[in-house]
């Protein structure tokens, strides 16, 4: 196998392993899709993001944030309290009626709000910061300079194909989320993700 093939497969199973988990971003993006709000935005806007940080990780970007204290702990707290923050509406939301409904409220939500909740979700999380510019960029940065675009280009792929088939994916669950207990657990296990990340970022991120 060629280096550059090795290259471009090594970046687009990293690029899978870190990203398919059970996150604040994939939560917000799964329960968008089965709304249908936004869906090709808020696919094109997570993907676009987790790419510039891939290169930016490749590149270097990793060992900076790494190590500055300060920059690690505004992301850190100021992280922890939106996430506290998110799960809160999110355990509201499974005891109201109108998150019952699938094509009520939550539908209605306008393109603005919506891109600035994905980034706030995403940007103020430093385990995506991690995950994309640490990790990813780690692994990168042990490949010969000529064969790190296609690492980064495997890792740009697995992102793209992620989000856009949990976005659009999420359709199928359609016909279960019209049942009024199945969107009450959604919404009950987006809030403990929510609020499990945040207690993570406080007491186990150091």
């Amino acid at each position: 196998m060629s280096t550059d093939v090795a290259a471009l497969l090594s970046g687009l199973g990293t690029g899978f392993g870190l990203i398919i988990a059970i996150g604040a971003q994939n939560a917000y993006v799964l329960k968008q899709g089965i709304l249908g709000n936004h869906v090709l935005a808020i696919a094109l806007v997570c993907s676009v993001m987790d790419s510039l940080l891939i290169i930016a990780g490749v590149s270097g970007l990793g060992v900076i944030i790494t190590s500055n204290e300060t920059l690690l702990n505004i992301a850190r707290f100021g992280g922890a309290a939106f996430l506290a923050y998110y799960g809160i509406k999110s355990f509201i939301s499974a005891f109201k009626a109108a998150s019952l409904n699938i094509y009520l409220t939550d539908k209605s939500s306008d393109l603005k709000n919506t891109i600035l909740t994905v980034l706030a979700l995403s940007l103020l999380n430093p385990h995506l910061y991690l995950d994309t510019c640490v990790l990813i960029g780690t692994i990168g940065a042990q490949f010969q300079a000529i064969d790190r675009p296609y690492f980064i280009l495997g890792a740009i792929s697995a992102s793209f194909i992620w989000f856009f088939s949990l976005s659009y994916g999420a359709a199928l669950l359609i016909p279960l989320f019209k049942k009024p207990i199945s969107w009450k657990i959604l919404d009950f296990i987006i809030a403990i993700v929510m609020w499990t990340i945040s207690y993570s970022l406080i007491f186990y991120m150091h």
